[in-house]
């Protein structure tokens, strides 16, 4: 089972941070870093989605037609010519579905700890959103994931590869009030000063040149 790391310290990962830097114009390292932490988020946002039989429901149906691993195939055509508007449409569909009215929240964390405008947080979450998708779709085809079950266990287990803290992180900041102070604090775990050498951010700043 793959699970989020071993994705984004791939060449294929690696790839996929050159392509979202380019396309929003700014650095590979920073990019990385948002990165880091923003497809753990999303992941832990349709892990929790697909906790109700209604969401799981929705998650497979996607995963089975649209989301289903293809969009992987081919990288270098996605950022070859700039992401084309039908993607990043989609992806911002994906993320007002998997995070609703704490999608501001989440762009604002990102912003402060990453030092990169919303705006440009905004666009890279729209490129992530299908990818991480794409990924999760062809990780359910390759486990034969048939039921809501399995599902929450494919989830589960791609999200398995991170240390603790990054784990209560994803919680903590998708059920979070919405007054920004634990979103702060929560980013700042990953984003901020005090990375460990286990952190998502950490390892990723180390794989990508780092700061």
């Amino acid at each position: 089972m793959s699970g989020l790391l071993d994705l984004l310290s791939s060449p294929m990962g690696k790839q996929l941070i050159q392509g979202v830097a380019g396309q929003t114009g700014q650095p590979e390292n920073k990019t990385a870093d948002v990165l880091s932490m923003a497809m753990p988020l999303l992941m832990g946002a349709m892990k929790r989605n697909a906790s109700s039989p209604q969401g799981a429901e929705g998650l497979m149906n996607a995963l089975s037609s649209k989301h289903d691993g293809s969009i992987l195939d081919n990288l270098g055509g996605l950022f070859g010519g700039g992401v084309d508007q039908s993607v990043m449409d989609d992806g911002a569909g994906i993320l007002g579905h998997v995070f609703g009215n704490k999608q501001v929240n989440v762009e604002n964390a990102l912003s402060q700890k990453s030092g990169l405008d919303a705006g440009s947080i905004a666009n890279i979450l729209k490129i992530a959103a299908p990818i991480v998708m794409g990924f999760l779709g062809r990780q359910k085809a390759q486990s034969n994931v048939s039921d809501a079950n399995g599902l929450n266990t494919l989830l589960g287990s791609v999200l398995g590869g991170q240390p603790q803290e990054n784990q209560s992180l994803i919680e903590r900041l998708i059920d979070a009030d919405g007054d920004g102070s634990v979103l702060d604090d929560v980013a700042g775990m990953v984003l901020g000063g005090n990375k460990k050498k286990g952190g998502l951010g950490g390892l990723l700043g180390g794989l990508f040149g780092g700061r």
